[in-house]
């Protein structure tokens, strides 16, 4: 098994079902293929935000430049290589172990290599500034990576840290890797960082015991060492609302119920453990057990695929346990005197470096507790069952004492009909969301006793509210993701929430190949949608668009006076200072002593950069980005007209500085505006904790102030411009200090 890029996944099968895996899951975004004597290639996928059209972009290894950066830039900004390569604590504690654990000439295997920094420090430990032939008994460096882009880039990287000679680079995944082929012999050393959050998520057991049989010599030494899982029991309503929405259903009094009494199958999230930045909610969080060791990895032998333990965990106080949030701890040498955690700052740990700087690429982990969480009290003994997998950690909880309350946890999702993320579960359990739509459909169907209706998007909620409502109107659902899953769910629960079956219509079409035939030779009397797109959580705000061009294609369809739901979107903006994330992605130089300036525009850097190589707009939950202040008020700063057709968009806004700070950069989101009045407004802006938003880095941070304040050097005030195309959903933004 080969280590995997970070959010990019290689599989050798056919590119029929690759792009099927595609449409259902984002982050699958390029596979590499081979073939016997000619260049290698790139499939890309390259997504339509606004048709949810995708299609794979050849690119070849031998490509230029310019069309090359054209499609590798906007992925590569888009994963954690740059935030990473900024991550000082942890490349200053790969290079000490490195230098400390390689001295002397040998072989040494880099997996995943990407931009060859590891390799690089490999080849500088072994204390050789000539080139190393294979063979010459001066030793050798190894560079495996199987992301032809990455290659590209580590090449780049590595001459020009004139290391050329040094470093033999291979586009290869690590099992493709034969020795006496590709390699002269087995590597004495074991360098590599193929880690998630998780730990495993990134194929590490697999990798290592692919390494181990076939790669490297008996006894290796390696960097890193070995790696501790430790985990915490909490208590967290914040936590709880992510994945139990029946429970908050309970007191809600719009009559659906998503989750009927005796269906939490459902509906629900993937039984997983899922990153997250903790630190921002240590003030919702309980803590109800000391931490616990959970599982050790060690990077020096072959690791098992499936492991089980048995822990007994005293509870430190009276609570209901939530959540387990968990996190690891790298031990990078042998002696263990070099650690590198992703622990959250509330963890005392001694051995390792207390000044702990945020970062995006390693977070906590939360696992659910199923259903309504576990009720201890303080001293009771509480069972924890953990089990790995290749690539994933998984718990059982039970308490002992008392044992009146027993979860049995599923490891399977196959029996689920729909899978959302816990976000979007907190969204539908929310009181204050669900009475805005409530009202919203109220006010639409005023004095209307029969109504056609399409739902657009792949709301769960909408059709069964639009049919609980008005008992002789007609919904049809065209839940362009979910899909049949979508028709098995509405089946599964119409009963339950006091509908028959047929009140609901599900057709499995895109909008643009609906027709009257489909809608019973009727046109529609209402549109709606919440918009909300099945596998775009991660995506940019404005690619909710999609329902603003799916109007647009089902205008012949509409009845002359239909209302559209939601009537408009207005593109909003805040000016922030964000010094943990401007830091993050800021523009690279030297690496502990090695220049890394060329993978800037490719990884999409911030600061220092021509005007002309701005840094993308990139997807975040603001509240998660570490440090982060409001600098100004919020404005508008253009408006999406969904009653009429899609068109192009301009729009331009004074901005005005209300506090003296940085400014990092601004942050954008789309307010829906659902009703003709204005007055229901559904906000994914940052103080909402469900929705990510757009986030636009300067190039340079600018001081600003109030105007009056007349500090030295600060502006007063900004000019922000952004123009919208229809034709590809982009969204340029341009600001303009004065």
């Amino acid at each position: 098994m080969a280590a995997l890029s970070r959010k990019t996944l290689f599989l050798g099968r056919s590119l029929s079902l690759l792009s099927h895996l595609a449409r259902v899951d984002h982050s699958l975004p390029a596979i590499r293929t081979m073939s016997s004597g000619s260049p290698q290639r790139v499939f890309q996928l390259k997504l339509d935000p606004l048709t949810g059209n995708s299609e794979w972009v050849v690119i070849e290894e031998d490509e230029e430049e310019s069309f090359a950066y054209k499609f590798q830039q906007p992925l590569l900004a888009m994963t954690s290589y740059l935030d990473m390569l900024n991550d000082s604590r942890r490349n200053r504690a790969f290079r000490e172990a490195i230098e400390k654990t390689i001295t002397k000439p040998c072989h040494v295997l880099d997996i995943g290599a990407g931009t060859g920094l590891l390799s690089m420090m490999a080849a500088r430990a072994m204390g050789s500034g000539d080139s190393i032939a294979p063979g010459s008994g001066k030793g050798m460096v190894t560079a495996c990576e199987s992301y032809l882009p990455m290659v590209k880039l580590m090449k780049k990287v590595i001459r020009l840290n004139q290391l050329e000679g040094n470093i033999k680079v291979i586009n290869k995944r690590s099992d493709e890797l034969k020795v006496g082929v590709d390699i002269p012999s087995r590597a004495d050393v074991l360098v590599s960082e193929i880690l998630d959050s998780e730990l495993l998520g990134e194929g590490l057991i697999p990798t290592l015991q692919n390494a181990h049989d076939m790669l490297l010599v008996e006894n290796p030494l390696t960097v890193p060492y070995r790696a501790t899982t430790y985990g915490q029991l909490v208590e967290s309503r914040f936590l709880s609302q992510l994945h139990g929405l029946r429970n908050n259903e309970a007191s809600l009094s719009d009559g659906i119920r998503l989750i009927p009494p005796g269906q939490d199958s459902v509906l629900s999230i993937k039984h997983q453990q899922y990153a997250m930045h903790c630190n921002p909610i240590r003030e919702e969080i309980k803590l109800l057990s000391e931490p616990f060791k959970v599982f050790e990895f060690e990077f020096w032998k072959r690791p098992e695929s499936h492991g089980e333990t048995d822990l007994q965990i005293k509870a430190t106080n009276d609570g209901r346990v939530h959540a387990v949030i968990s996190w690891w701890v790298l031990q990078l040498d042998q002696e263990g005197t070099i650690y590198y955690s992703t622990a959250p700052r509330w963890i005392d740990l001694p051995a390792v470096t207390s000044s702990i700087d945020w970062c995006d690429h390693w977070k906590q982990c939360v696992w659910f507790v199923p259903g309504d969480g576990i009720t201890t009290f303080k001293g009771d003994e509480i069972c924890l069952r953990a089990i790995h997998t290749d690539t994933r950690i998984l718990y059982n909880l039970e308490t002992q004492i008392p044992r009146t309350e027993v979860l049995q946890h599923r490891l399977s999702d196959a029996d689920l009909p729909i899978v959302l993320s816990p976000e979007r579960i907190a969204i539908y359990g929310d009181r204050e969301w669900r009475l805005s739509i409530l009202k919203t459909v109220e006010n639409v169907l005023q004095g209307k006793v029969c109504l056609l209706c399409l739902a657009a998007d792949d709301s769960v909620f909408l059709p069964l509210l639009v049919a609980h409502l008005s008992e002789r109107s007609h919904v049809i659902s065209l839940f362009p993701g979910l899909g049949r899953k979508g028709l098995q769910y509405l089946q599964a629960v119409c009963h339950a929430n006091g509908l028959s079956s047929d009140r609901i219509e599900v057709i499995e079409k895109g909008a643009k190949h609906l027709t009257m035939h489909d809608t019973h030779q009727k046109k529609a009397d209402l549109l709606i949608a919440e918009p909300f797109y099945y596998g775009h959580d991660g995506m940019l705000p404005w690619e909710n668009l999609r329902f603003w061009k799916d109007r647009t294609t089902l205008d012949s369809i509409l009845s002359e006076d239909a209302v559209i739901v939601p009537r408009k979107g207005i593109l909003k903006a805040c000016a922030m200072s964000l010094p943990d994330l401007w830091k993050s992605r800021c523009c690279l130089r030297k690496i502990e002593g090695f220049e890394h300036s060329v993978v800037n525009t490719t990884l999409g850097a911030c600061g220092h950069l021509p005007e002309s190589e701005e840094a993308p707009c990139l997807p975040f939950f603001v509240w998660q980005c570490g440090e982060f202040e409001e600098l100004s008020e919020t404005f508008a700063v253009m408006e999406f007209d969904c009653s009429k057709q899609i068109d192009l968009c301009q729009g331009k806004s004074q901005v005005k500085f209300i506090k003296n700070g940085v400014c990092h950069g601004f942050v954008l989101w789309i307010d829906w505006v659902m009703d003709l009045q204005n007055a229901i407004v559904l906000s994914t802006g940052p103080d909402k904790r469900y929705w990510k938003q757009g986030v636009k880095l300067l190039a340079t941070p600018r001081a600003v102030g109030p105007q009056g304040s007349r500090n030295v050097g600060e502006s007063c005030s900004a000019v922000v411009e952004a123009s919208f195309d229809p034709s590809n959903g982009g969204l340029k933004i341009v600001f303009d200090f004065l």
